[in-house]
């Protein structure tokens, strides 16, 4: 497992690190600082060549100690140094100040500088401010940012810009900046230990540029089983650190025999004339994700409209509520409610029908219900009604727009405070899991587990944003879980975030919602192959 940490968290470490005599502060600061060296010469080798020349800024804390590390490593390896430093020097921490005098050399004041007196640099070090900054930038300071990220050479080149834990001025716990003035965008972000909230929320990623995370000689502790969901208070990023594990736990859905009843019954609810799209499209995912049956449930007066469009999902009319169980009977695993439903009383009574239900045939473990997109709206007069309902099989889905309808008060904090903080609550008072779909789409659980998925880095799909996107992932959920021998539903949404955006990224620009569950199978194999699965 691959754990994101807050800036307290990482702060509690390094303290915990230096009381237990595991380490000092000055250790750490050498290694941090010749990790981001040897992250720069990994990147850019073409760099390290005689009269190279970095423009090296070091902050008033300990951020500022590394720069100076940084400095004294690079003129050792015969560059050119010039060095900025923003504060007095007089007043740096005892481990920043001994960097600093090792480091020997003459540095200028930031403050009031004009930029254009510079020498043009190669590289740019940004190591103004880190994890701990939660106030905005100095003015000065941002005016001189905002010139520095403009800078360029004659031939239309632009010095190379490395961020030492993180561009200076991004809250670390929110991923967005800390004030109105936008930090020094950087080429390569090099943090340590973990990687940090800040730097897969938000804006983070776009600030970041590509991110590499070096130790610095802490433990790294003992990593949680993948088929869990993350402990309570813990974050977990979903990656590639947990994909090796996910053939192991797809196949052990289907370990009960070879009757597509073992492998899952899925029913989704579709609208009314003309409004069948994006049931149908769930229901197309959670067939390719692998239920062995689904069925779309519809109005009487639609089921001619949807039998011309659907082969291998079987058809249903339900026009009362009140007759569930004969349009799903009671192998029924999972359900599907709330795409292109409709924000009618007709889809309240449904919802309500779909949570009082038990177990399939009698069994003690209820069948999942992934609640997205109408299902969730029509409760924003009245959320706590649905949320009484609710039980620990239940996921809601929802994107911005409908998170701000179901819980307004932690969407008005959002914006101001952690998404995770947020969807952690919004989970609590739900009683079930919570999905948060974006580019870093966020679910928690009411335990507060909470899991992280960063479109981003290497893995940005910008064209995943569809219309229809979000309806294949409830679908794409819902056929991972609903196997009785699943795993956790926390984990096969994990998953399911996760293989949505290989299936664009496997398709490409161009795509539309369709294309995502005809784009499944080829990733689902290609993921057994890699990881040795048959």
């Amino acid at each position: 497992m691959t754990e994101l940490l807050t800036s307290g968290q990482m702060r509690g470490l390094e303290q915990a690190a230096i009381a237990s005599g595991e380490t000092t502060g000055l250790r750490m600061m050498e290694r941090a600082g010749r990790g981001v060296v040897d992250a720069v010469l990994g990147r850019w080798p073409d760099l390290d060549r005689h009269r190279a020349r970095a423009l090296v800024l070091c902050g008033p804390g300990n951020n500022g100690g590394d720069g100076y590390v940084i400095a004294r490593v690079l003129e050792g390896r015969g560059w050119t140094v010039d060095v900025l430093h923003w504060g007095d020097p007089a007043r740096l921490p005892p481990d920043a100040a001994a960097m600093r005098v090792a480091w020997g050399g003459d540095s200028r004041g930031a403050e009031g500088i004009e930029v254009s007196v510079l020498v043009r640099p190669d590289l740019i070090v940004d190591a103004l401010f880190g994890t701990g900054l939660t106030r905005p930038l100095p003015e000065a300071l941002a005016a001189m940012l905002d010139e520095l990220s403009g800078v360029s050479w004659p031939d239309g080149g632009k010095p190379r810009c490395v961020a030492v834990d993180c561009p200076s001025g991004l809250n670390l716990d929110t991923g967005f900046p800390a004030g109105p003035c936008v930090p020094l965008p950087a080429d390569l972000t090099v943090t340590f230990h973990a990687p940090k909230l800040g730097h897969y929320l938000g804006e983070g990623p776009s600030l970041c540029g590509a991110l590499d995370v070096v130790p610095i000689g802490l433990d790294a502790g003992e990593p949680a089983p993948v088929d869990r969901a993350p402990p309570p208070g813990r974050v977990r990023l979903v990656g590639a650190a947990s994909q090796a594990d996910w053939p192991a736990l797809l196949m052990a859905r289907n370990r009960g025999g070879g009757h597509k009843f073992d492998h899952g019954s899925v029913a989704v609810f579709a609208g009314g004339v003309g409004r069948g799209g994006a049931a149908r499209l769930a229901a197309r995912a959670a067939l390719r994700a692998g239920a062995g049956l689904v069925t779309v449930i519809c109005p009487k007066a639609a089921l001619i409209e949807n039998a011309a469009r659907l082969d291998a999902v079987m058809l249903r009319g339900l026009d009362d509520p009140a007759g569930l169980d004969a349009a799903a009977d009671d192998r029924t695993t999972g359900f599907v409610i709330g795409p292109g439903l409709g924000v009618t009383e007709r889809t309240r009574a449904l919802v309500h029908a779909v949570l009082e239900r038990g177990g399939p045939n009698g069994a003690a473990r209820r069948p999942v219900v992934v609640l997205d997109a109408d299902a969730l709206t029509a409760f924003q007069d009245d959320p706590d009604a649905l949320f009484a309902r609710l039980h620990d099989r239940c996921i809601l889905t929802p994107h911005e727009g409908e998170f701000g309808r179901l819980f307004p008060d932690l969407a008005l904090s959002r914006r101001a405070g952690s998404k995770v903080d947020a969807v952690r609550a919004a989970a609590a008072r739900a009683g079930c899991l919570v999905l948060l779909k974006g580019e870093d789409t966020v679910i928690a659980g009411p335990d507060g587990g909470v899991a992280v998925h960063a479109a981003a880095y290497g893995r940005a799909v910008r064209w995943l944003g569809t219309a229809g996107a979000g309806d294949v992932l409830a679908g794409m959920i819902c056929g991972l879980a609903a196997p009785p021998g699943a795993a956790e539903l926390a984990v096969m949404a994990e998953a399911a975030v996760w293989l949505h955006v290989e299936c664009a990224r496997a398709f490409g620009p161009g795509l539309i919602a369709e294309d995502l569950p005809e784009r499944l199978p080829v990733v689902l194999s290609r993921l057994s192959g890699m990881c040795g699965a048959s």
